[in-house]
């Protein structure tokens, strides 16, 4: 969608990957003159006001729990989230902080699996960026693990009520179909996220597994698991066929801040 639009909004395709992205962001961010020249800001997660935008997720869903409760007591709940940058992560462990009541989180990856193994050696030991079916979660350095290390460190955040599961792409891809079977079209990111839950909740918890996007975002890959074909939302839809005006561009910060500064 964003491609699409023109105007005063510039898309530029970078040759890489999602770390690469980020490495020209943050370059962006430290030039200090390139910054103030041009009023630079950041939508995604480095900017802390995407965050606080979603602990609202968190206190939204707890809600609806209560509601489906009525009078009775909350079960013990427990949150697993598909994890790339860490940031919805980061807001649902703010929700906790900030006094809701969430037993645990599962930050779960796909095979881009810096943080498991992090949590599983003490070892930061991230490896080259492999592109997978849950693309958005391509992220070998991510950029809200310092935030989540400090919550725990600081003890705002039990070391306990964090971990850390990897999918593969064969158990995501299977993951998609049984959901289908029960009714929900998923998409591969919310695959990781309940494939992962249901290998760690245990009986006296209650579940929440979360999403990325509507499955038509990732229509190629949904549709080649399943065999079928999936229908784009209406607003999807009305931009399918317009031209793509997103600029391609090499990794590289000298021609980025170039673009910028013109």
């Amino acid at each position: 969608m964003f491609t699409t639009l023109g105007g005063n909004i510039s898309t530029i395709a970078i040759e890489g990957s999602f770390d690469d992205c980020q490495a020209l962001v943050k370059d962006a961010f430290d030039d200090k003159e390139l910054a103030k020249t041009i009023g630079l800001n950041s939508a995604n997660s480095i900017n802390i006001s995407r965050l606080l935008a979603q602990v609202c997720y968190y206190f939204e869903a707890v809600a609806q729990l209560s509601r489906q409760n009525g009078d009775k007591p909350l079960p013990e709940i427990v949150f697993s989230i598909p994890s790339g940058n860490f940031g919805n992560l980061t807001a649902g462990l703010i929700a906790k902080a900030m006094g809701l009541p969430i037993k645990r989180f599962i930050a779960a990856t796909n095979i881009n699996d810096t943080v498991p193994r992090y949590l599983a050696t003490g070892q930061w030991q991230p490896h080259e960026t492999i592109a997978t079916i849950s693309n958005a979660m391509d992220v070998s350095k991510p950029n809200n693990w310092p935030r989540v290390e400090h919550m725990i460190n600081a003890g705002i955040i039990p070391k306990e009520s964090v971990s850390s599961t990897a999918v593969d792409e064969e158990e995501t891809q299977m993951v998609v179909r049984q959901i289908a079977k029960l009714g929900y079209i998923s998409e591969p990111h919310a695959a990781v996220a309940y494939s992962a839950l249901k290998h760690s909740l245990n009986d006296d918890e209650f579940g929440v597994f979360l999403g990325t996007a509507h499955p038509a975002k990732f229509k190629d890959v949904v549709e080649s698991i399943l065999g079928q074909p999936i229908s784009l939302p209406k607003e999807l839809a009305d931009c399918a066929s317009e031209t793509i005006l997103s600029i391609d561009m090499d990794a590289d910060f000298t021609q980025l801040r170039a673009f910028l500064l013109t």
